[in-house]
């Protein structure tokens, strides 16, 4: 049975959503294994008016890993629902290779975000910074399963003082 997608903010100043988030929690997903460890993403603006995305975490084995990639809004001016993709430059024309990036909840300081895709797959929780206190983790937790994400199964990123940004 399908359901509705989950409604994502209003309104993302995008701006103030630039910069760099640690991964605080997330569910499962097959590019990031789940002995990945400092995960953070940083987003900045692109001379064309895209996002540059740069992820990056320490492997099982400590070895620095990085992935770069583009977001765009999914529909023009709408920037709480961007299209991400990883693919090399030259090949990101290719139908169908686009991940969804929707922006679920973010707080009023720009300070915390909680972000998943509309099919309920794939969920991350976001910080400014590497810890969070238990409240509002809790908080924004409890946002995501009152949209009907399933956190069985949910990763707690191990943040070890290892820098990444």
């Amino acid at each position: 049975m399908s359901r509705p997608a989950p409604p994502t903010v209003h309104d993302v100043d995008l701006p103030r959503y630039l910069g760099t988030w640690f991964e605080i929690a997330r569910l499962p997903m097959r590019h990031e294994p789940p002995d990945y460890t400092d995960v953070t993403a940083h987003y900045s603006l692109e001379p064309d008016g895209s996002i540059r995305v740069q992820n990056r975490a320490y492997d099982g084995e400590g070895q620095l890993q990085e992935s770069v990639g583009q977001a765009t809004p999914a529909e023009p001016g709408d920037n709480s629902r961007l299209e991400v993709t990883f693919l090399p430059e030259g090949l990101r024309w290719i139908p169908f290779t686009r991940g969804d990036y929707w922006i679920l909840r973010l707080d009023d300081a720009y300070r915390t975000a909680l972000v998943g895709s509309p099919d309920y797959r794939y969920l991350w929780l976001l910080h400014r910074e590497p810890t969070m206190d238990a409240g509002t983790r809790e908080d924004f937790l409890a946002t995501a399963r009152e949209l009907g994400y399933a956190l069985d199964d949910l990763i707690d990123t191990p943040h070890t003082g290892r820098r990444t940004a």
